[in-house]
């Protein structure tokens, strides 16, 4: 089955449906290549899963062993770099509510990052920074 249908709408735009659901996205270019930036990028959107992949496997490690990240948070920073022109960082910062995890609840957290298919499927010469913020 198809995972989605693109358009390609002009001014440097495209609209994604889903396929499964029906939901759909728009992108745009960014401002520093000629786009209006009003969007997601396609290039925001691949940081940005990055993140979410590694928030929903973290939040079915917590469901599965009897705890929960609800509240948690992440920020992504996209770097990009020239000749070719890609994205050469991704900064992946969390942030995780007053829980009280405990050191084997954390340790399953990070590990959770390191098991997402997003993290795993992107080029090793990619550089991932991923920190994690606890508030006790």
């Amino acid at each position: 089955m198809t995972t989605s249908k693109i358009v390609y709408l002009g001014e440097l735009r495209a609209e994604a449906v889903h396929t499964l659901s029906g939901n759909s996205l728009t992108t745009d270019a960014p401002p520093d290549n000629q786009g209006k930036g009003e969007f997601f990028s396609p290039t925001d959107l691949l940081a940005t899963s990055l993140g979410m992949c590694m928030l929903t496997i973290m939040g079915i490690n917590a469901q599965t062993h009897g705890f929960n990240i609800d509240g948690a948070k992440v920020d992504i920073t996209k770097i990009m770099g020239t000749n070719p022109r890609r994205v050469v960082e991704v900064v992946v910062n969390f942030t995780f509510p007053h829980n009280r995890y405990s050191a084997k609840e954390r340790k399953l957290i990070e590990l959770a990052a390191k098991e997402c298919p997003v993290a795993n499927s992107l080029h090793p010469d990619l550089k991932q920074t991923v920190r994690y913020g606890f508030t006790d």
